[in-house]
């Protein structure tokens, strides 16, 4: 396959960006979108050049670290992940837009990286629980209902890509919120920090410049892990409870 580049570059947080066109030729339909950069980069190398910036990790669809938007689309055509979309879903001779995350709380730090610490500052003002270190507990000690075990596994997959956010029209991390918040709040060991929990997370989530949910669902279909829209009720629900009690 012969391709097309349209790749944005920005040499750093605070300089001006700007689409550059590059071509790459024989690329395979078997390599992922990942391994075709790579090409590219080795390319830009041999030529001098600055190679693309861009941030991956485990390259097998579990750390979330391959947030790039293809053709305007979170991650690409495909419901997955960037790194396991794989060149087969383009055509020979087809031109490629390649963009960072666009959100307020997702600042560039260079090309195609873009700083999530937010989703890590969101986690720590609430999206944990106080238990007792040590040996873990017996698999049978807390009994959980089946419908409850199985929706906090569901949500748990979430990996904190942000395509969520980079989805929404209003930059909004309520789906990364609701999947965190329903997770834990349906298990025995979430309820007592459960409307401490989403009241700092909600505030946090605001703090970081992230916009408000108007349930457009432009997340959920972004979502490599299918997240369903519904954690975004669940989110409000406890919310709305929280505030009842007085937090």
């Amino acid at each position: 396959m012969n391709l097309t580049l349209k790749i944005w570059r920005q040499a750093g947080a605070t300089a001006k960006g700007a689409m550059h066109t590059y071509e790459v030729d024989e690329i395979s339909e078997d390599m992922s979108f990942l391994e075709m950069l790579d090409v590219l980069n080795e390319q830009l190398n041999e030529q001098g050049e600055e190679p693309v910036a861009f941030d991956h990790d485990c390259r097998e669809g579990i750390c979330g670290s391959c947030d790039l938007m293809i053709n305007g689309r979170p991650h690409g055509p495909e419901v997955t992940t960037t790194c396991q979309l794989h060149m087969r879903s383009f055509k020979d001779g087809d031109t490629i837009h390649v963009e960072p995350w666009r959100a307020e709380g997702f600042p560039v730090v260079k090309d195609l990286i873009v700083d999530r610490s937010a989703f890590d500052r969101i986690i720590q003002a609430g999206g944990y629980i106080s238990v007792n270190t040590g040996a873990a507990p017996d698999a049978h000690a807390t009994p959980v209902p089946r419908e409850d075990a199985m929706k906090a596994f569901n949500v748990a997959t979430c990996i904190g890509c942000g395509a969520c956010v980079a989805a929404c029209p209003n930059g909004s991390a309520s789906l990364f919120m609701g999947a965190k918040i329903t997770h834990l709040g349906r298990l025995p060991q979430g309820q007592p920090e459960r409307d401490s929990r989403v009241v700092s997370m909600v505030a946090q989530h605001d703090a970081e410049g992230f916009g408000g949910c108007t349930n457009i669902g432009e997340c959920t279909s972004a979502c490599p892990k299918e997240i369903p829209l519904d954690v975004i009720s669940q989110l409000n629900k406890d919310l709305r409870t929280a505030i009842r009690h007085g937090h």
